[in-house]
This record gives C-alpha cells, sequence and structure tokens, in this order.
C-alpha cells in the first residue's frame, strides 16, 4: 500500500497528495499458502458478493457470520455450523490466512492451448535460430498441452498437424483481416453464414492437436520449413510481412474452437509489418518506419499508425471478450512496430519481449523461461483471469493499472474519478503469472467521514484457469486503519517504495493521452506538494528544511523517474518506449523500483563481499569493478586501473589468484540475475571509457560533470560524465527551495 494508514475524508485524500492505492500479485508464491479443495462461503447481502474471512465478526451461538464490507448477517451452510466453534474455526477464518486458494471442485477446463505464430520473411540464419527455439519448447510444453502453428510472410498460411504424409496448409490473403467465422468457414469446421460458427471441435482437432500427437510432425515440419519463396520487388524493397492478418487468423482459428480456454498466441516476428491491415511502413526501404518526432508532427512517416492502432485494438478487444493471452517475441536491429501492436499484449495481460535477434539469450532464455514448470510439474502461469474487487462503504476503486481490461461491471465499490481501467469493480487478465503485479487505487467516498481508528476492509478475488485444468480462486482479505482529523500518525504509514512506484505507473499511464512534458510537470508538482505538506522547516528559510526517514528517499526515485526511459523519449524510438512502459506496468514492486533507480554494486580489493554504492558519478572509480543492475541491462564496468592490469594478463598468473578472483565475482552475481529475470536481460561487459560505458554513465547521477569543478584536469579520483542534466544535488536545492516558499 502506499498509506497504510488511511486519509479519513475525500479532502484528506486529496491533501495527502500521493495517491491511496496499492500493487497486488495475485498469484504470488507465498510461503504456506492454504489450499482448499471445497466451494467458497459467500456473502447473501445485495451487490455484495465478498467470501467468509478472518475479519468477519461470527457468532457462535447462533452459528451466523457479519460480512464486513455490507455488515449482512449470514448463517452458516450446514457442514459448517454442525463443525464450528471457538476452538475449531475452518481455515478461512484463522488471521494468518489472509490470502486462501479454493480448487472449485465442480468444474473441469480445458489443458492450455499455445497457438505459434511465425515470421517466414526473416534470413535464413535467424529463421534457423527462431525454429529451435521453437523446436525446444515443443520438448518442454505439458504432453496434454494442445498447439497449433501458423506462418506468415506475403500471405499466412496455417498448417495441419494431424499426421498425413503429405503436409498440408490452408493459406489466408495477407490484405485483409478475418474474422473467427471466416476462418473457421475456410479451415472446413463451419458452413457458410452459419451464425452457430462451428460444427464441433473434431474438426478443429486437425490444427489444434496434444503435443504428445503431433510433436514429430511439428518437428519435421520445422525441419524443412525455409523462408517466405514470395518475390521481393527488388534489392530496395522490404520482404512482405502480413503481420495483422496472421493476428486476426490466429485469433479467429481459437475464437471458433476454444472460446474462454486457457490460450495463449505467441507471435515471432522479425520485421514490421508492410501488407494489409496493421502495415506501420511501405514496402519500400526508402520509407523509414516513424519516430517520436514524425508522430508528434504527424509527418507522412507516420501515416500508417492512427489506423494501424485501430486495427490491433480491435484486435485486443477481441482477444479480451475470449480470455485470451497474446505474446509478441519481437526480434530485430530496427523497429517491428510494437508501438502500434503493443495494445494486444497490453490488454490481454500477454508477454512483449525485445531483442536484436532469434540468436540472443534475451530472446531464448525469456522463451524456454514461459514453459518452464514448477515443483508439481505445472507451468507457473494462470491462464483466463477475472479479478474482482470489493471494499467497505468508506471508500471507491478508481481503477486499475497493468496488463488487464475491465469488464465494466458496475458495483457499489466503484468510484467516480477514473484512473487507468476504471469504472468497473472486474477486470479480465488472460495471463498471470508469479511476479505479474496490478496497481489499484481508491479514492475516499464523498459522504464518508470515518471515524478515527476504524478499520476499513478491502477484498480481492482472482478467478483463474490453473495448468491443471481445475478452476481455482484466489481471495486476499486486508483491513487498515484510518487516521484521526488532524492527520498526525499518517506520515508513520507512507511506504515510499510503494508509493514510487504507484506514481511512477500513473505517470506512465498518462503518457498514454497526454504530452509527457506535461506529465513531467505533474509529477514534479506532485513532489513539491507532497514534501511541503510533511517535511519540517521554518518559511522561506531552506537550510531549516527536514525529511523525515518515511520520506527520505521518495524524492531520489523520482528524480530518477523523470530521467528514465519511461518519461522521457529522447534517444529511444517509439517501439523501445512501448517496450520500457508496458514492463514498468507489469512487475512486482522491487523490480520495479530497479527500473526506475538501477542497483549498483562495487567490487574492490580492500572491501570482504560487494557494497552497495551510491548511484553517482564519485563511485566510477579506476581501482574498482562496478555491476549494474538496471532491470532491462545488466553491465559490468572495469576501472581504468583493473582494465590495463586485465589487458596486461594479470589474471593468467598464480600470484594474482586474489584479481582473478576479483574478476569472477561480478559475472558470477550478473549470472544469478540473468538466471531469475524474465524478460532476460541483456548482458554488457564493458570498461571505463570503453563503447558501452554509456548503459552505466546515463544512468547514474551526473555529480561531476565537464561543467563542474573537477572537471578536465581538476584532481578527481572518479569519472566525468558529460550531460547537460541537472545532478541530484542541484534538482533537491530547487525542490527544497519551492517546498519552503510562503
Amino acid at each position: 500500500m502506499s498509506w497504510n494508514i488511511w486519509p479519513s475524508t475525500k479532502l484528506d485524500a486529496t491533501r495527502v497528495i500521493v495517491p491511496l492505492g496499492c500493487l497486488y500479485t495475485p498469484l504470488k508464491e507465498t510461503e504456506g499458502l492454504q489450499l482448499v479443495e471445497y466451494e467458497p462461503v459467500i456473502c447473501k447481502g445485495r451487490d455484495c458478493g465478498a467470501v467468509l474471512n478472518p475479519f468477519c465478526y461470527v457468532d457462535f451461538h447462533s452459528k451466523s457470520w457479519t460480512c464486513p464490507f455490507c455488515h449482512t448477517r449470514n448463517r452458516f451452510p450446514q457442514h459448517y455450523a454442525d463443525h464450528i466453534t471457538e476452538t475449531n474455526l475452518p481455515a478461512e477464518l484463522l488471521q494468518m490466512c489472509c490470502t486462501i486458494e479454493y480448487i472449485i471442485p465442480s468444474v473441469a477446463c480445458q489443458p492450455p492451448v499455445f497457438l505459434l505464430v511465425l515470421d517466414t520473411a526473416l534470413i535464413e540464419e535467424e529463421l534457423d535460430q527462431a525454429k529451435d527455439s521453437l523446436q525446444q519448447s515443443l520438448a518442454m510444453m505439458p504432453q496434454n498441452a494442445l498447439v497449433g502453428f501458423i506462418t506468415f510472410g506475403a500471405m499466412c498460411y496455417v498448417h495441419e498437424l494431424a499426421s498425413t504424409t503429405l503436409p498440408k496448409a490452408y493459406a489466408f490473403r495477407g490484405g485483409k483481416e478475418y474474422t473467427a467465422q471466416q476462418v473457421a468457414y475456410q479451415l472446413g469446421f463451419a458452413l457458410k453464414n452459419d451464425p452457430r460458427g462451428t460444427m464441433g471441435a473434431q474438426a478443429a482437432r486437425r490444427f489444434l492437436l496434444p503435443v504428445a500427437d503431433c510433436e514429430f510432425t511439428l518437428n519435421s515440419l520445422l525441419d524443412d520449413l525455409s523462408r517466405d519463396a514470395w518475390p521481393l520487388g527488388g534489392h530496395d524493397r522490404r520482404p512482405y510481412r502480413c503481420t495483422g492478418a496472421a493476428l486476426s487468423v490466429a485469433l479467429g482459428l481459437v475464437e471458433a474452437t476454444c472460446p474462454q480456454g486457457s490460450v495463449r498466441v505467441t507471435l515471432l516476428v522479425g520485421g514490421p509489418c508492410n501488407v494489409g491491415p496493421g502495415m506501420v511502413v511501405g514496402e519500400e526501404l526508402a520509407e523509414t518506419i516513424r519516430s517520436h518526432l514524425d508522430l508528434q508532427k504527424e509527418t507522412p512517416n507516420a501515416k500508417h499508425t492512427k489506423k494501424a492502432l485501430k486495427f490491433y485494438a480491435s484486435l485486443a478487444s477481441r482477444a479480451v471478450a475470449c480470455g485470451f493471452a497474446v505474446d509478441i517475441f519481437a526480434c530485430s536491429l530496427d523497429q517491428v512496430g510494437l508501438y502500434e501492436m503493443k495494445v494486444i499484449s497490453d490488454k490481454t495481460g500477454g508477454y512483449m519481449v525485445m531483442s536484436d535477434s532469434f540468436s540472443m539469450h534475451v530472446f531464448k532464455d525469456s522463451f524456454r523461461k514461459i514453459f518452464e514448470p514448477d515443483e508439481t510439474g505445472y507451468l507457473k502461469l494462470g491462464f483466463n483471469a477475472k479479478i474482482e474487487v470489493f471494499t467497505s462503504r468508506e471508500f471507491k476503486c478508481c481503477g486499475a493499472v497493468g496488463g488487464l481490461s475491465s469488464l465494466g461491471k458496475k458495483g457499489p465499490c466503484v468510484a467516480e474519478t477514473e484512473i487507468g481501467e476504471g469504472n468497473t469493480c472486474q477486470w479480465v487478465a488472460g495471463s498471470l503469472d508469479r511476479n505479474t503485479t496490478i496497481g489499484f487505487y481508491f479514492d475516499i467516498a464523498q459522504a464518508a467521514t470515518a471515524a478515527a481508528g476504524k478499520q476499513a476492509f478491502l477484498q480481492f478475488q482472482t478467478c483463474y484457469l490453473h495448468p491443471s485444468g481445475r478452476k481455482r480462486l484466489r481471495v486476499t482479505t486486508v483491513s487498515h486503519r484510518f487516521t484521526d482529523a488532524q492527520m498526525s500518525d499518517i506520515q508513520q504509514g507512507f511506504d515510499q517504495e510503494a508509493a514510487a512506484v504507484l506514481m511512477a505507473r500513473y505517470a506512465v499511464f498518462k503518457c498514454e493521452n497526454e504530452d509527457p512534458l506535461d506529465v513531467l510537470r505533474w509529477v514534479d508538482r506532485m513532489l513539491i506538494r507532497l514534501v511541503s505538506k510533511f517535511a519540517d522547516y521554518r518559511k522561506d528559510d531552506p537550510s531549516s528544511f527536514h525529511l523525515s526517514p518515511e520520506l527520505s528517499i521518495f524524492p531520489q526515485f523520482m528524480y530518477h523517474l523523470r530521467r528514465s526511459n519511461f518519461l522521457q523519449t529522447f534517444n529511444a524510438s517509439p517501439d523501445e518506449t512501448a517496450y520500457y512502459r508496458m514492463l514498468i506496468l507489469r512487475e512486482n514492486t522491487m523490480n520495479s523500483l530497479v527500473m526506475i533507480q538501477p542497483a549498483l554494486l562495487q567490487y574492490s580489493f580492500d572491501e570482504g563481499p560487494p557494497q552497495p554504492v551510491l548511484l553517482d558519478a564519485t563511485s566510477l572509480k579506476p581501482n574498482v569493478i562496478l555491476l549494474l543492475d538496471a532491470f532491462f541491462h545488466v553491465v559490468i564496468w572495469r576501472g581504468e586501473m583493473i582494465q590495463a592490469w586485465y589487458d596486461a594478463g594479470y589474471q593468467e598468473k598464480e600470484e594474482y589468484a586474489n584479481f582473478k578472483a576479483l574478476l569472477t565475482a561480478p559475472a558470477e552475481d550478473a549470472k544469478h540475475i540473468l538466471a531469475d529475470r524474465f524478460p532476460v536481460p541483456k548482458f554488457i561487459q564493458t570498461n571505463a571509457g570503453g563503447s558501452q560505458a554509456r548503459f552505466l554513465t546515463s544512468k547514474v547521477n551526473p555529480s561531476q560533470t565537464h561543467n563542474s569543478g573537477a572537471g578536465w584536469g581538476g584532481a578527481s579520483d572518479s569519472s566525468v560524465v558529460i550531460t547537460d542534466d541537472v545532478s541530484l544535488k542541484v534538482f533537491m536545492e530547487h525542490l527544497i527551495r519551492l517546498a519552503v516558499q510562503s
């Protein structure tokens, strides 16, 4: 939660500046999570639907319970009433089971479906690497999972996987969009103009088969698969790609066969779409793909953008309606149109991974991770999740920001103001993993004036399809107390890490519809108001300024957020910006903080274990090795002296064993980060003055630049950063001066 003690009136909620919100990870792996196999007990109150939880008041005498959300009295069902006593409580009433997971006994669902969509307009080397990854993934998929295969270049082909001696594929023109009915008709399992759609899943079984039955066929199909044979117009033209049409065919196939199932459509693409719906650039290489400037000024380079955005948004709503997830793995040195396609993954909770090539570990290891099983042998995923929020009467939910879509469900806990996907108390996410985190924003109800010390209650219900083929419901219930009228203790309940991430999500969400410069100013205003409200100072006396420990590092997070790729579009393509923004809206609090303010570790001879050091130019010393974890990049940087010794080959000599150990320590730590993270970060090894040192110097606080005193020729033992950016010190001085102004 951004605030663990809550403001008691709507006016007070605006006075605390940082919105009241929480970051919730529905499928978080928690120690001792209680799994029970029976139906939940649900409140019978009108417009309620909260599940029995530890905050309910239980009357053991009359065998009834009172819901903390709507204050309705409910009788226990007979099998509870017979056994319940003060010493014998069911799991959901125990304080330690604030989160509990129900396996719904009556519902069985289909096994997961993976529909793989491969771009064949790639050069041979890239295509071989992509095929290799697909073959590895087949070996890792659960044997009962259904798999389908579509390839596309100038046209789109749906491959039949029923083992026939002759491989068969159904061709679709690349120039048009297809509905589920058209796809079903063309593949031969629906009648023309028949509104009932399918003639049963049996006919569709030719295209979606269990891995165990079609692994051999699909492997040999991949072995024989060659580049798209459509002739190019010449060397000055791009190969034809009908990405948009291929996605509409893929969605049509699963819409017609397994709506509301556990479905992932996974797109592997290596270039921009330039044929048919969803095209982002023409076929001539002379036409460059749009940049941020083109999008701002609406130049001819951006002439396809509006149409493409509209097309992909329509595909996204088709996927959302059926509860599917759409993943995009884009590997190319140039842009492929992620800016336009982002909406599909964004609304469905699918993955998006961007890399330079299908041969890089960023793609290969990330792709493999989707299929990694947990200890029990099941995929670490949840499919087609419906997330609902329940609030007690004093406050309401403004909306959610994360990989999900609104289901437009109205109810007593929906606020008037909207943040993110608002105006609803229920959302759908096509896919959730152990890290998927959603930001929820709340507002105190207009009429409510909560008494000091009174408790507010909040419940999340996440209903999802587990890879084991069972439906599950995870319920988390929390409670927070309200502060008094003077808000004397509210500051002690401020969680600056969670608040920084919630503010970052809010700001990134605003960037979708507003100019990034306006969003930067908005972040600045919020920060100035926050510190002037909660800091101790005398009016107009900057030297008297003091921030309490609960707030002391929040301005620093905001400083790094302002400089980050999330709000700054300078030196990034629209695709990169879309990629970075999408990931910060998904990740858990720790990972999001690393994105905002990267972690820096120092390895040197004189200290024992690696020391965390300031993300500052003064840390770039000649006699140390630094490990920077910026989430998207992991950088090992060696100072001049260390690099000189390395070039002289000291690590090969026996008497310099400790130098060799110093070199291997950061490499080992980097390996651990790469093994744990999704998407896998890009790994960079560089040294002071090296061509790739920019990955580190662009992130550090430029406390020493070519303009400051210890610049060129000055006596300084640390690196100089060449930038016109403001340093953290200057930023804080300005902030304090503005905050104490009367």
